[in-house]
């Protein structure tokens, strides 16, 4: 799902205009961003800077008014129902700051969800959900339910869940927004590894120890890209 030349998103005069029927608040206007494969990108900006809208966009869970969005080079506006489902499944891996975790299964049924969803063999199931508890340092906590778990554990297992099916793009919206400092750090070095293995990721943050620790940081005012350069 990529272009020869690397350019995993390409956003190209995005504009977002809600409708309330009494008036229209334009969210977003005239956004160009592109993101390469492997880069890993902060978003910033004051509350009701069109942050979440933007990352709701490239995630696929809404639609720009005006503009091209093309998603590993392909143009979501012509993906139907079914194909933006599986895009979001297999393609894109969610991160929220309220973890969004299912409460009355386990830690391990909430990873291996997304692979029941894709048709996952068992056998493959099980090797990927215990990979991926190593990975995130919680091997000794698959049994859990998230209520039996701290904040930074849960967090933890949302990572794990969004790593499931092996996605091009990890998108995280204030990933740290309801945790401790401690926590925090802890989610940090977790994201700092998953760039270094590679993977492409897009977080929204008014935490400014991980916009510092991103390759690269985009600044939203007034539902328009103000800054875009190295960090």
């Amino acid at each position: 799902m990529s272009e020869s030349n690397g350019a995993l998103i390409e956003m190209k005069g995005i504009s977002k205009v809600y409708d309330t029927g009494k008036l229209q608040v334009e969210a977003l206007t005239g956004i160009d961003l592109t993101v390469r494969e492997r880069e890993f990108v902060s978003i910033v900006g004051p509350s009701g800077s069109g942050k979440s809208t933007l990352l709701n966009i490239i995630g696929c869970l809404d639609t720009p008014t005006d503009g091209s969005y093309r998603l590993g080079g392909e143009e979501v506006a012509g993906f139907g129902g079914d194909r933006l489902a599986d895009v979001r499944n297999r393609k894109i891996g969610f991160i929220f700051q309220s973890f969004n975790l299912l409460p009355q299964i386990t830690a391990y049924d909430n990873v291996e969800l997304p692979l029941l969803f894709k048709g996952t063999s068992a056998r493959e199931r099980k090797r990927r959900v215990e990979d991926l508890f190593e990975r995130v340092g919680l091997a000794d906590r698959m049994a859990h339910k998230p209520t039996e778990l701290s904040g930074g554990q849960m967090q933890r297992v949302a990572i794990a869940r969004a790593l499931a099916c092996d996605p091009d793009l990890i998108l995280a919206d204030e990933p740290t927004g309801n945790l401790d400092s401690n926590s925090g750090a802890d989610i940090l070095h977790v994201f700092q590894d998953l760039a270094e293995a590679g993977n492409t990721l897009l977080v929204i943050t008014h935490d400014n120890a991980i916009a510092q620790r991103t390759e690269r940081m985009v600044t939203l005012q007034d539902g328009r890209i103000t800054g875009d350069g190295p960090v």
